[in-house]
């Protein structure tokens, strides 16, 4: 089961966060995406239909950040990604990763075995 979250904002408009296991299983971390819509079933049913068929809010967990907000608030698709490490420590080695619009996740080719 996915980890995420909502936060309400003042126009009623909703981000939702959440936390899904990396593609390539052998990695490590997981990916966080950032939804906005006008309520949560909105913003489950955009991920639905752009393929992530499994995804469910269950509880308040892991709400977005207020960096996290405005991030997909600047973001003309209003859905954004990055990859995220397991242990959410962050360290001096650890970079922390750029957004990226979802579209990009789509135009990735898939790992040659």
């Amino acid at each position: 089961m996915a980890a995420g979250g909502f936060c309400k904002l003042p126009n009623g408009s909703v981000v939702v966060a959440l936390n899904l296991p990396s593609p390539a299983g052998s990695g490590p971390g997981s990916v966080r995406f950032l939804v906005l819509a006008q309520n949560r079933a909105r913003a489950l049913t955009r991920l639905r239909n752009l393929g992530l068929r499994a995804v469910y809010l269950r509880g308040n967990a892991a709400p977005p950040t207020p960096d996290e907000i405005t991030a997909v608030l600047h973001h003309p698709d209003g859905l954004i990604w990055r990859t995220t490490p397991d242990s959410g420590v962050q360290g001096p080695d650890l970079t922390q990763e750029l957004w990226r619009p979802f579209k990009s996740l789509l135009r990735c080719p898939a790992p040659q075995a």
